[in-house]
This record gives structure tokens, C-alpha cells and sequence, in this order.
């Protein structure tokens, strides 16, 4: 009986594996721990592909979901399909994505294929880093929802979105993947104080 369980837990191992090596699709598990200091986009795609190789899903090329005051978010990722760990589709493409996107408490994944705590767990960490509008683009105006373009730890502001998709109220807003609010301040701790922690998406470019 012993053998058996063990042999049932190397298959499902396995079968986790594997559908790590084609995921296309993750949420950070933690943050490069400065903040929404990324090191610019050169260090949050550093930071996917450093993630990526870990969970075994280096052979493909890894961008962080991140708007700046020059480059729109949805313009870095490739043309999809995505998948998450488990292999169910997040997206077909940049359309489907930003118009029908099923990224929710459920299908936003790490690296690793575990679920990000969401509203009512302890920590709450649905705040996800994405400077960017509900199209997937830079914020246009004075004001910088980007932290510096990701360089700053200290004081600003950084738009994020609720991965689970849910907020204090039932607003479009607050539904919303990558586009809910702006964060308290740039430090880790500012992030976490609105239910943050320094997360954002990663999206293989196919």
C-alpha cells in the first residue's frame, strides 16, 4: 500500500512538472522584496525569467506585465494563448486577454502552480503592479502610477489590480485584473498596506 501511495505521488509530481514546463502564464510568488523597486522592466523580466527557470519553464522567454510612461503592458507580452500552470487558458490572445480574461482567485497561479492569497486570506496579496489602464496601457497625466517606472521604493504611487477580482466594493474597478487602484506608496510596506506585496504577472512571449 505504501508503494502504491508513493508511486501515485511521484505520477502526480510529475504531471505537475510537466505542465510547469508548458506554462505561459504566472503570477510572481514574491516580489524582488524592494517594493515596486523592479530594477525598471530589465529587472522585473529578470525576475519572471529567474522564477520561470526555477519552476523548470526556462526555454521560453519571459516578460513582466508592466506599463511604463513609454511602453504599454500589452505590447511586451507576445500574441498568446496563455496557460498557468495547471494548463487552463488565461487568454488566447492580447484581445481576449484585456476584453474576456479569465484570470481569477482560481486560475492565477505562481510559478510553482499555487494559488496567491486573495481577499479574506491572511496576508491578503491580490494588489498586483501593473501601471497600467484596464487596455493594458500607460496611464496618460502628470502623475506617475508607476513608481518611477519601477525604480522607486520610497514614496509615489503604482496602479495595480485584484487577481481574484474582488475589491471593497462591486465596482468595474474593483473587478478588475490589472487596473483596480493606486497603491499607497512605492515601499513594501506601503504595498501591503492596501493588500499588496510587491506581485506582478508574468507572461511567456510566444
Amino acid at each position: 500500500m505504501k508503494t502504491l501511495l508513493v508511486a501515485i505521488a511521484l505520477i502526480a509530481a510529475t504531471g505537475v512538472q510537466a505542465q510547469q514546463k508548458d506554462m505561459t502564464f504566472f503570477i510572481t510568488s514574491a516580489g524582488p522584496g524592494k517594493g515596486a523597486d523592479l530594477g525598471g522592466l530589465k529587472g522585473a523580466d529578470a525576475h519572471c525569467q529567474k522564477l520561470a527557470k526555477a519552476a523548470g519553464a526556462s526555454s521560453r522567454s519571459w516578460r513582466a506585465y508592466l506599463s511604463t510612461d513609454k511602453q504599454n503592458a500589452r505590447d511586451r507580452i507576445g500574441k498568446g494563448p496563455w496557460k498557468n500552470a495547471k494548463g487552463e487558458e488565461i487568454a488566447r490572445d492580447v484581445d481576449d486577454l484585456h476584453n474576456n480574461s479569465r484570470i481569477n482567485k482560481q486560475t492565477g497561479l505562481d510559478e510553482n502552480g499555487r494559488p496567491v492569497n486573495g481577499r479574506g486570506d491572511t496576508p491578503n496579496k491580490h494588489d498586483i503592479l501593473t501601471g497600467s489602464t484596464p487596455e493594458g496601457r500607460a496611464i496618460e497625466g502628470d502623475k506617475d502610477m508607476t513608481c518611477g517606472n519601477w525604480t522607486r521604493s520610497g514614496d509615489g504611487s503604482a496602479m495595480v489590480g485584484h487577481h481574484d477580482r474582488v475589491g471593497l466594493s462591486d465596482t468595474e474597478a474593483a473587478r478588475s485584473w490589472n487596473s483596480s487602484h493606486p497603491s499607497r506608496g512605492c515601499s513594501q510596506e506601503a504595498l501591503q498596506g492596501t493588500g499588496g506585496d510587491g506581485l506582478f504577472y508574468c507572461f511567456a512571449v510566444r
